[in-house]
C-alpha cells in the first residue's frame, strides 16, 4: 500500500462523500407533497437554506385566513401560505425540530416537531405549547 498512497486518499474521499450523501438524504427525506390528515389539502415541504418549511399548495375548499388573530391578515388566501416554518433537522433523533405550525382552523401557531414513519410514507407533525408532551400529533400521508 505504501507504493500507492493516492489509493488511500481516494478511498477516504469516496467514503466521506458517501457518508455526506446518506446524511443529506436523511435530512431531506421529508421534502415533497403530503396529504393533510383529512385529505382536504396538500402541503409541500421544501427547504430554504438549512431550514424546512411547508406551504399549502392545494385545498379542496379554498378559503381565506378568517381565523387569524391579526385582523389585517384575515383576507389573505390560505393556499400558498406557509403553515410549517423554520424547522431544523436533528440528525441524532432523526426529526425536524424547533419549528412552528399554524392551524388555520383556529388561527393559532404552535411549536412543532416532525418525524417520518412507515418507511417515509407518513409525516407526523406534533404541535404543542410548552413541552411536546402537551400536544397533538397530526399524520400527513405522502402524495404518490
Amino acid at each position: 500500500m505504501a507504493k500507492f498512497p493516492f489509493m488511500n486518499r481516494a478511498l477516504l474521499l469516496t467514503l466521506l462523500a458517501t457518508c455526506l450523501t446518506v446524511a443529506t438524504r436523511a435530512q431531506d427525506a421529508a421534502l415533497g407533497k403530503w396529504w393533510s390528515p383529512d385529505r382536504d389539502g396538500q402541503i409541500e415541504i421544501y427547504k430554504s437554506g438549512n431550514k424546512y418549511f411547508g406551504r399549502l399548495i392545494w385545498s379542496k375548499n379554498p378559503r381565506k385566513d378568517t381565523e387569524n388573530p391579526d385582523k389585517a391578515l384575515r383576507s389573505r388566501d390560505l393556499v400558498g401560505m406557509n403553515l410549517f416554518t423554520n424547522f431544523n433537522y436533528d440528525a441524532d433523533d432523526k426529526e425536524w425540530v424547533d419549528g412552528k405550525i399554524y392551524d388555520p382552523k383556529n388561527g393559532k401557531t404552535y411549536s412543532c416537531k416532525m418525524w417520518l414513519t412507515d418507511n417515509g410514507k407518513t409525516l407526523n407533525a406534533r404541535g404543542y405549547v410548552g413541552i411536546s408532551l402537551l400536544g397533538r400529533t397530526a399524520k400527513f400521508t405522502r402524495v404518490e
